[in-house]
């Protein structure tokens, strides 16, 4: 019979370092796209980085930082916390900083994966 359902927990070890130094936690993925917890540490600030493939969407779970993103024509900065969202498109640089008391957990959707 073939899985319909995909479950995964999350684990407390991380699965690999992205290439900004943040700790990937990975979750589910499809065709379409995949989905990731991803951790900064307090006092962190990741390196830059620009997605040359792929395109992603955040939501911040926990903590307080700030997000730098900058493409061909603007560039800024902005909070990111709890509750806030996010899309950062591909060809945008970008990096990210915990700015809190504890760590910074964002779940982040892949697209493609």
């Amino acid at each position: 019979m073939k899985n319909i359902f995909t479950f995964k927990n999350l684990s407390s070890n991380y699965d690999y370092l992205a290439p900004d130094s943040s700790e990937i936690r990975l979750l589910p993925s499809m065709d379409a796209g995949g989905l990731c917890h991803c951790t900064l540490s307090v006092g962190k600030t990741s390196a830059a980085v620009k997605h040359k493939t792929v395109s992603e969407i955040w939501y911040c779970l926990s903590g307080n930082g700030e997000i730098w993103q900058s493409n061909d024509s603007t560039s800024e900065v902005r909070a990111f916390h709890h509750g806030h969202s996010l899309t950062i498109p591909v060809g945008n640089s970008f990096q990210f900083r915990n700015t809190g008391n504890e760590p910074l957990c964002i779940l982040i959707a892949t697209m493609p994966p």
